[in-house]
Order: C-alpha cells, then structure tokens, then sequence
C-alpha cells in the first residue's frame, strides 16, 4: 500500500505501510513472509537459560547491594541497635490491632473500621505477593547463595528479632506501616478541614508536619528492617509503595461501613480459600510454598528466634481472625446499645471505652498460644485475633454503658 500525491497540492513523502500485494501468487508468498517474520515466537531452550543466568546475575548484584546496605548500618549504627529493634517491634500490625484501633475506633468509628480493612487486606496481599515473588532474605541468603565463591561473604549479624520464616518480598512491616499511618494521616487532615473543607494557613502547616513525620516512620520502619537483617533495600521500598497504594485505594470504598454479618463471613470465606486454593495449586505443580522454613531453620543463629508466629499461615489466620470478629463486633446486640451512650455522653464515655479496651487487651495480649501443636496454635490465634475487635467494639463499650445506666438509676 503506498500513499501517492494528490493531484493539485504539493507533493508528499511517499510512506510505504506493508508490502504491495497484488493478485500474483509470488506478491501473496512475499507478503506471507513479511507478516510471519514479525509474529512472536517462543524462546528456544538455550535462549531461555540464557536469560535466566542474566536475570539471576541482576537479582545477585540486588540482592549484594542490599547485603553491604545492611554489614554497612550494622558497622556504623551499632550503637543504635535497640532502636532499630524498637521501631521494628512497632512496625508489627499486632500493635495496629491492640493500640491504634481502639483509639481510633472510639473516636472515629469510620477511621477505625478502614484501620482494619487497610491492614487486613494489606496483609493478605502481602502473603499472596510473597508467594509470588519468591523473596528472598538477607540473613539465609548470604549462606546459601555461591556468589561470593571466590571471596569472603560480608558478616552479617542477627537479631532476636531477625529470623522471620516467611518469603522477604515485599516487607510485611514496610507494607503494614506505610498503609497504616497513610489512614491516620489522612484522617486528621480531613479533620483538619472540616466540613467546610477549607484548606487555612493551620492546616498546611499541619499537613507539612504530619507528612514530614510520615516520611520520618517510613524510613526508620525501613532501615530498621535492613538493619536487622530481615529483608534487602528493594523489598522495603516495594512495601512501602504497596501499602500506600492499598490505603489509598480504600479511601474510595463504602460499602465497608455499612457491611452485613454475611458480607463479612463471605469476604472472609473469599480470602481464606483464595490463600488456601492457591497453596494447594502450587504444591500440586510441585511448587513448595514453605521452602523458606527450612531456610529460617537452616540459617538462623539461634534456634529459639525461629518463631511460628511469623510462618504465612499464622499471619493468614490472625488477620482474619481480626476481620471476622470486627463483622461480628459491629453486627452484635451490643453494639447497637452501646452507640445510644456515645451519642448521649460524647467524651467521658469514649475515654472510658478507650482506657479500658487498652489496658484489657495489653492483659489479652500477654496470652501466648501454645506453640507444640501448629493447628492448635492456628485455631487459638484465629480465636484470640476474633476476640480483639469483639471486646473492643461490643463488650467493653456494652459494659460501661450498662454501668452507667446503673448509676444513673441509683442517682435517681
């Protein structure tokens, strides 16, 4: 085909789109040609070895950047150690369930129920990602990988806090931090403005201040995470990415407000036989998914860091633990009585709720189920993660309203 020059006007570059064909056998051979010549094709085998080495020499260089990242924080921050094992320990969305929802939710019902959403499906991605990608961490990486054959690998040191079980990428800590703090960030900014939305002087400087801080935790969560030697630079960055982008992606979803006991059984049913299907299709195909415990047992300094508690399945079942509890929490008789005395008595009833619901579960927390017996510990922890918005949302809230209807009735 051929774009000729219209009679009249200037002329034009003549552009040529595809071979001329005409009714000739030997033009349809040539124009046949010409097509499959552009068609994809399969790699052959040794092209596809080929790329493999070259993509497994680019993970390997990723993954010695991150290893002299981490020899270098622990050579010139050794000093700084507990901190580092601080901000770790804070990162974990155990203290999301058991000290940011209970504030939240007691003074911003809406805030508090996104709260759990954010980090529950957060979580559950991370898991399936995690599945995926096949990441690896730098404590067990650094032993079992032959790239440094010809020279002496960095020491790396380990902490209590070091020998997670699970695949490194992305950083479940990095991911649950950065979603977490983006919901409460946003939320008091969205106070801030108020219904007038109105954006005053106050407000930018306060929307500087707290995004400064945000910025601040995410990178202390990140080096923190590099610096005990539980996952490589990239693997943090990518958490970080992905938690925002859930929280941000849950600023637009409602229906989560307003949520029947049903809708929560079915989402939970969803994410618990999507994980479980999942599992099983891989070990079908030969793929095990729990290739990184035998690592964390293999490589781990001491065998005591080894904890079941960070092994995918007890994540799993924690995480919707929490979210069955919450659908049942705000569903319960309890509730619905106990949101009469927060529109009566605004303050001193919701600080009440708050001080009680926190030193109640620091007490819950202190139960540890008992480790011997894996499906045992599966079920408790499912129970006791179930527990924690049920007392949070329900109990705690019914009681003290039914304690001050007594005192009311008494003062009478």
């Amino acid at each position: 085909m051929f774009v000729t020059t219209p009679p009249g006007d200037a002329p034009l570059a003549k552009v040529v789109l595809g071979p001329k064909i005409s009714a000739g056998t030997s033009d349809l051979t040539a124009a046949n040609t010409s097509l499959q010549s552009i068609k994809p094709r399969w790699l052959s085998h040794a092209e596809g070895l080929q790329l493999q080495r070259r993509m497994e020499a680019g993970m390997n260089l990723l993954h010695d950047a991150g290893i002299q990242a981490t020899h270098w924080l622990q050579e010139n921050f050794q000093g700084s150690q507990d901190w580092f094992l601080f901000i770790s320990s804070a990162a974990d969305l155990r203290n999301t369930f058991f000290v940011f929802f209970p504030i939240w939710f007691h003074f911003s019902e809406l805030v508090g129920i996104r709260l759990i959403w954010v980090a529950v499906i957060g979580d559950w991605l991370n898991l399936v990602f995690k599945w995926i990608l096949f990441g690896e961490r730098p404590y067990w990486w650094v032993h079992e990988t032959d790239y440094y054959s010809n020279t002496s690998a960095p020491e790396i040191q380990q902490f209590p806090l070091t020998c997670e079980t699970g695949p490194g990428s992305p950083s479940g800590h990095a991911m649950g931090a950065a979603g977490v703090y983006y919901v409460m960030v946003t939320a008091l900014l969205s106070a801030a403005m108020g219904k007038k939305q109105s954006r005053t002087l106050k407000y930018w400087v306060l929307w500087m201040v707290l995004w400064t801080g945000f910025w601040a935790v995410q990178v202390c969560v990140c080096l923190s995470r590099v610096f005990i030697a539980a996952h490589f630079p990239h693997q943090v960055i990518a958490g970080v990415i992905s938690g925002m982008a859930v929280a941000k992606t849950f600023q637009h979803v409602r229906y989560i407000y307003h949520a029947s006991l049903r809708q929560y059984l079915g989402i939970t049913f969803f994410l618990f036989s999507f994980a479980m299907g999942f599992y099983l299709l891989l070990r079908v195909l030969g793929v095990d998914l729990l290739w990184t415990l035998d690592r964390a047992q293999r490589w781990c300094a001491h065998p005591e860091w080894v904890h079941i508690d960070t092994t995918p399945f007890a994540s799993l079942l924690r995480n919707l633990g929490i979210l069955f509890g919450l659908g049942l929490a705000l569903n319960s008789h309890m509730y619905q009585e106990s949101c009469r005395w927060k529109q009566g008595q605004q303050l001193p009833f919701r600080l009440g709720c708050v001080t009680a619901s926190l030193l109640i579960l620091h007490l819950f927390d202190a139960f540890k189920p008992p480790s011997h017996m894996q499906l045992l510990f599966y079920i408790l922890s499912f129970c006791k993660s179930a527990a924690v918005p049920l007392a949070t949302v329900g109990l705690i809230p019914y009681c003290i309203s039914q304690l001050l209807v007594t005192q009311d009735k008494k003062a009478a």
